[in-house]
């Protein structure tokens, strides 16, 4: 099959993960996929919209993101023509209209996945200038396109709740390269290489953020002093950094954080393998938090917010212990159960492992998914237009 993927993602976190892991799962199928992107011009990359919305009038911004859609169109319009592809893949975008555009005059299936209700989410975070526009091309685009891919099945309500009809919605998770780890990496080297031989690792991957709440761990940590071992390793870098380190100087906690930085992706895996206990101390309510994959294929503890969306992967006290975000100070009683319970440890980590196989949480598991959706699609819109050929037809039938 030939597939036609679009997005407009030129950050170098989670997202450009999940395209990367996407296409690539989706190639090792033995389809040939036509990848339509922002361009990179003299080297390096332009202004994504998260840059244009801190340097123009928010206004602007937004007005410049949806005028984005024409020249995308044009190059989504050269494609199709070039390579006429099988299926259309896109990932949702605010103001992005290119995409349906395509679809409306081309015919092809589209395939929309959606990782946040953006025009919601950047109405409470960031906010909007034109909030009514935002909000219409977002339904606008969740309407008219064929299957719609929430990660979650709470984002799903989302969709349902700006009036998409429920067959039309799928949810995939998030999942971890599965192939990337055939021989598990033990972490021992990682550990000895930063001096936690002797340490009991709590540990967290990814970008950070303020939201993601690290601080309120070195807080929990300085309520456990029977646990001076505690140490927290943050594989990872972003403008959440800052805080934490102010917050460890506070504590007198300084010797008791290791901030890594941006580490290259195949050396996350050795990072994580080195912690003894997995943290994801917030997630958005939505959100399929890649990290949390990748911390259960690795057979870490992992402690996380009981809340919808992480219960539709992890069970509480079964591969994972789960704590009341509503009240800091469970995250602490979290931590302190872990730590002084190996056992456990090892348990939950053992079955976090098994519920990986279970789930299907890989992306070749996922891009098993879109083909058959894919192919379901294409099946159903050749029957429509032999259906169309016979009524527009009627005396062609009658003599055959």
């Amino acid at each position: 099959m030939r597939i036609l993927y679009h997005h407009r993602t030129l950050s170098k976190d989670g997202q450009d993960v999940h395209i990367t892991e996407m296409i690539e799962a989706l190639t090792r199928r033995g389809h040939e996929v036509i990848v339509v992107a922002p361009k990179r011009r003299g080297g390096a990359l332009p202004r994504d919209s998260s840059r244009l919305r801190r340097v123009l009038p928010r206004w602007l911004a937004e007005l410049m993101e949806l005028g984005y859609s024409v020249p995308a169109f044009v190059r989504l319009w050269r494609a199709w023509r070039q390579h006429r592809p099988d299926m259309f893949y896109e990932r949702y975008n605010l103001f992005l209209l290119s995409g349906i555009w395509l679809k409306a005059l081309s015919g092809i299936p589209m395939l929309l996945e959606v990782n946040a209700p953006i025009a919601t989410e950047r109405g409470q975070h960031g906010g909007l200038s034109w909030p009514a526009l935002a909000r219409w091309s977002e339904r606008r685009v969740w309407r008219n396109s064929d299957m719609l891919l929430p990660v979650t099945a709470v984002l799903a309500q989302h969709l349902r709740s700006a009036g998409v009809p429920r067959r039309p919605i799928q949810v995939i998770a998030n999942g971890v390269a599965l192939h990337r780890l055939a021989a598990l990496p033990q972490g021992d080297e990682e550990r000895l290489r930063m001096g936690l031989q002797d340490k009991l690792v709590l540990g967290f991957a990814g970008f950070i953020r303020p939201w993601h709440g690290l601080p309120g761990v070195l807080e929990a940590m300085a309520l456990l002093p029977e646990q001076p071992s505690l140490h927290l390793l943050v594989v990872g870098d972003g403008p959440g950094r800052s805080a934490l380190e102010e917050r460890a100087r506070q504590l007198g906690m300084t010797d008791r954080l290791t901030i890594t930085g941006v580490v290259p992706r195949d050396s996350v895996w050795s990072h994580v393998a080195a912690f003894d206990i997995a943290l994801q101390p917030h997630a958005v309510e939505y959100a399929s938090p890649l990290k949390l994959f990748d911390y259960m294929a690795l057979g870490r503890a992992i402690i996380a917010p009981d809340q919808a969306n992480i219960r539709e992967v992890l069970t509480d006290g079964q591969d994972a212990l789960l704590f009341d975000p509503a009240d800091p100070a469970n995250l602490g009683r979290a931590i302190q159960r872990l730590a002084q319970d190996p056992g456990l440890r090892h348990r939950l980590g053992s079955q976090a492992v098994r519920t990986i196989a279970r789930g299907g949480y890989n992306w070749d598991a996922n891009a098993a998914k879109v083909e058959a959706i894919a192919l379901a699609l294409i099946a159903a819109r050749r029957v429509d237009d032999s259906a169309a050929r016979r009524t527009a037809h009627p005396s062609s039938d009658r003599q055959r």
